[in-house]
């Protein structure tokens, strides 16, 4: 396996220029796709290099379970620092496991706890009115057997003229219809196996707002107007009740300036993939070959300790 075995954990550190090439020249839709991608595969290949390093680690441990030839020098040879990266690895995708289902179960109870706490407003649409002065409001997913649900205050209502309120509908719809929160949640779980990931974090939460921005622009056909709903909404409005909904504009000095400022801006245009010879395909090419990379490594890796542990298995 040579030092390529490393190569999954490293080549995350190509995430936070990419995430700032893919924001400022494709449109939110790419960018959000490309960034997910990029997390979800860069994730799973640093999972399966950090369990390749505990099975060799693993088997240098007193007492384990596993078959006496996997400890064997030609087994540790197969593996640059066996004995610091192998047991360093044990604690290391402990975590990393442990985080994950800590995120993913957090994720799964902010939803339901969230909708139990609409079941009690009159159903009968995807709006629920919450009798509440503070000016907020967020998108709801749907879970098994509830569709998902805006949840809007009678604060932020009454800070919106007619024409921003359409602009405020359209966003938290398109969060819904086009299931940011999936994005989110890829990139959450990405970062909680290898914190170089974590920039993708806030790239794929800021690109999903200027997805649903330009989608709510496209619905209302005022980009104006939208913008303006946006900053108003920013200035009164308070966070949603939790960080994980993703929420109209959240009184945050950074994402908000940009988001209108890119709506008083023309279209973005609506390509699948940029031209090469631009920042933005220079950017999805490196992306492009880095995922590559990484997955060639981890699935040699995977190959090549299965062969060898299979060599010192005794029949």
């Amino acid at each position: 396996m040579g030092v390529f075995v490393f190569l999954p954990l490293v080549l995350p550190l190509t995430a936070l220029p990419i995430a700032r090439l893919a924001e400022q020249h494709l449109h939110p839709r790419g960018s959000t796709r490309l960034l997910s991608l990029l997390a979800a595969v860069l994730g799973l290949c640093s999972t399966l290099c950090l369990g390749l390093l505990m099975v060799v680690g693993t088997a240098q441990l007193p007492g384990n379970p596993l078959p006496d030839g996997w400890s064997d020098p030609e087994v540790r040879a197969a593996v640059p620092y066996a004995e610091v990266a192998g047991v360093a690895a044990i604690p290391l995708l402990a975590a990393a496991l442990t985080a994950g289902a800590a995120a993913l179960r957090r994720h799964r109870r902010i939803r339901a706890r969230t909708h139990r706490a609409l079941d009690v407003l009159p159903g009968g649409s995807d709006t629920a009115v919450l009798p509440d002065d503070d000016p907020y409001a967020y998108a709801v997913p749907g879970t098994r057997g509830r569709p998902g649900r805006i949840a809007v205050s009678r604060g932020m209502l009454r800070s919106l003229d007619d024409g921003e309120r359409r602009a405020l509908f359209a966003h938290e719809r398109a969060h819904l219809h086009c299931r940011h929160h999936r994005y989110l949640l890829a990139v959450r779980l990405a970062g909680c196996v290898n914190p170089l990931l974590l920039p993708l974090r806030s790239a794929v939460a800021f690109s999903t707002e200027r997805w649903a921005d330009e989608e709510a622009a496209r619905v209302v056909g005022d980009r104006r107007l939208t913008a303006r709903a946006v900053g108003k909404a920013a200035l009164v409005g308070r966070p949603a009740p939790d960080p994980e909904l993703a929420h109209f504009a959240a009184p945050e000095p950074g994402p908000v300036p940009r988001r209108v400022a890119a709506l008083l801006a023309p279209v973005p245009p609506a390509r699948s993939w940029p031209p090469a010879l631009t920042p933005a395909g220079l950017a999805a090419l490196v992306a492009a070959a880095g995922t590559a990379a990484s997955a060639l490594s981890a699935l040699n890796a995977a190959v090549a300790l299965f062969v060898v542990l299979k060599a010192a298995t005794p029949l």
